[in-house]
C-alpha cells in the first residue's frame, strides 16, 4: 500500500507540473524515475523492490504492451506502404549496426565475454518513443520523421527478442536450449502477428452483426477489451505480446477509424499510467549500490551507447534518403532505451547465466541515462521545427516550399 500511496503522490506532482514540463526540459518521465529512486532502499527506504521482484517484470511488461498497442493505432497503413523505405533502413541496417557496435564496446571496455557482450548489444538495440513523446506526438515535427521513429520502435522490440533468447541459451551452460530454439522463437513471433491482426478483425466482424453493437459511452471499452484479451492470449500461448500489441493497434485503426477516435483519449491515458508505474518501479532499482557496481569502462560504454553508437548507426542507415540533414540528425539522436530493454534486461538477470548481474547493471544504468537524456531534450527539439518554420529557415527537403503550409495546417487542426 505504501507503493500505491507513493505512486499517487508522484502522479499528482507530475500532473501539476505537466504544463511546465510541456514547455521546458523538465520531464514527467524523469520525475517518476527520480521518485522511485528516492523512496527505494537506497535513500528513504519506503519501498523494498529488487530486480527479481515480480512487480518489476509485470509493470514493465504491461507498460510496453500498452504503449505499443496505442502506438500501433498511430500507424497509417497507406502512408506506411508509400513510405516504407526509411523504417526498413533503420530496422535492416541501423539496428544491426547498433547491436554489433554495442557488443564491441561492451567486450573491450567492460570485459564481458563475447556471448554476453552480444547479449547486452541485443538488449539495448530496441528503441522506445515513450521517452521522446514530443517528437512522435507533435504535429510541427515532419510526418516522415514521426513515422520513422514510431514504426522503428514498434517493430524492433519483436525483432530483438529472438536474438536475446538465443544468446541467453548460448551464454548459460545450464539453459534449456529447447526453450530458445530458433523454430520456437519464430513460431512465437508468427503467433503474435497472427493474433494481433486476427483478433481486431474478429471483433470488428462481430460489431457488424445486426443484433450486436456498443452504445456510445461504452465504445471506448471495445478496443480496451480487445487489448486485454490479446494480452492474456499471448501469455497463455507464449506468443510474442509486443509484436501482437503493435500489429493489433495498426489493424484496429485500419478496420475501424471510429474505434481509434473513441478509444484514443482513454488509451493514451492508460498507456501513460502504465508507463509512469513502470518508471516508478524501475527507479526503485536505481540504488547508489547499482551505480557503484558499474566500472569506469562501463560508464564510458553507456555514454558511447547514447551519444555515438545509436546516432552513427542510424545516420549510416539513412544515407541517401529524402530526409533533410536536420531530420536525420534528430532521428539519430532519439534512440532512447525503454521498456523493451527493461524487460529483456530482467530476462538476462533471471536467466542465471554467468555474469548476468554485471550485464544487468550495465543495461540498467544505460536505460537510466537514456531516459534522462532523451526525455529532457524532446520538447526543445520538437519546438525547434516550428521555430525554424516561422523564421523562414529552409528545411532542406525537396518539398520545402510546400511543407511549411502543411505543417501550419496540421497545427490548426
Amino acid at each position: 500500500m505504501v507503493l500505491v500511496a507513493v505512486f499517487g503522490a508522484a502522479l499528482l506532482v507530475a500532473v501539476l507540473l505537466s504544463g511546465l514540463a510541456a514547455r521546458t526540459v523538465l520531464s514527467t518521465s524523469f520525475l517518476f524515475l527520480v521518485g522511485g529512486a528516492l523512496v527505494s532502499d537506497g535513500f528513504l527506504g519506503l519501498i523494498h523492490i529488487t530486480p527479481d521482484s515480480e512487480i518489476v517484470h509485470v509493470t514493465a511488461d504491461l507498460a510496453l504492451f500498452a504503449v505499443l498497442f496505442t502506438d500501433g493505432m498511430h500507424v497509417s497503413l497507406p502512408k506506411l506502404r508509400a513510405n516504407w523505405k526509411n523504417p526498413a533502413r533503420a530496422l535492416g541496417l541501423g539496428m544491426p549496426l547498433a547491436f554489433v557496435f554495442m557488443a564491441l564496446v561492451t567486450h573491450f571496455l567492460v570485459g564481458l565475454d563475447w556471448t554476453t557482450s552480444f547479449l547486452v548489444g541485443a538488449v539495448l538495440a530496441p528503441t522506445d518513443p515513450v521517452f521522446a513523446s514530443a517528437i512522435v506526438g507533435r504535429r510541427e515535427v515532419p510526418a516522415k520523421l514521426r513515422q520513422l521513429l514510431n514504426v522503428e520502435s514498434g517493430i524492433n522490440d519483436g525483432l530483438a527478442l529472438p536474438v536475446v533468447l538465443i544468446l541467453i541459451a548460448a551464454a548459460g551452460p545450464t539453459a534449456d536450449s529447447a526453450e530458445a530454439s530458433p523454430g520456437k522463437i519464430v513460431l512465437e513471433l508468427l503467433l503474435g502477428l497472427v493474433f494481433g491482426v486476427a483478433l481486431p478483425l474478429l471483433v470488428n466482424a462481430l460489431m457488424r452483426l445486426r443484433l450486436l453493437g456498443a452504445e456510445p459511452k461504452l465504445q471506448p471499452l471495445l478496443p480496451l477489451a480487445t487489448g486485454i484479451i490479446l494480452y492474456a492470449v499471448c501469455h497463455l500461448t507464449h506468443a510474442n505480446p509486443y509484436l501482437a500489441a503493435f500489429s493489433a493497434g495498426a489493424a484496429l485503426v485500419h478496420v475501424s477509424a471510429e474505434a481509434k477516435e473513441s478509444f484514443e483519449p482513454l488509451g493514451e491515458a492508460l498507456a501513460e499510467l502504465a508507463k509512469f508505474a513502470a518508471l516508478l518501479v524501475f527507479g526503485a532499482l536505481l540504488t547508489p549500490q547499482l551505480f557503484g557496481d558499474l566500472s569506469f569502462g562501463g560508464y564510458v560504454a553507456v555514454v558511447l551507447a547514447i551519444v555515438l553508437i545509436r546516432p552513427a548507426s542510424l545516420l549510416l542507415s539513412l544515407i541517401g534518403t529524402s530526409l533533410s540533414r536536420k531530420e536525420r540528425l534528430v532521428a539519430a539522436w532519439f534512440g532512447p532505451k525503454g521498456f523493451a530493454s527493461v524487460v529483456y534486461g530482467l530476462l538476462v538477470l533471471q536467466s542465471g547465466i554467468p555474469r548476468a548481474e554485471e550485464a544487468f547493471t550495465l543495461i540498467a544504468v544505460c536505460i537510466a541515462f537514456s531516459i534522462i537524456a532523451h526525455s529532457s531534450t524532446d520538447v526543445p527539439i520538437a519546438r525547434a521545427f516550428d521555430v525554424d518554420e516561422l523564421a523562414g529557415i529552409p528545411s532542406g527537403r525537396e518539398d520545402a516550399d510546400a511543407q511549411p503550409k502543411e505543417h501550419h495546417a496540421d497545427a490548426r487542426t
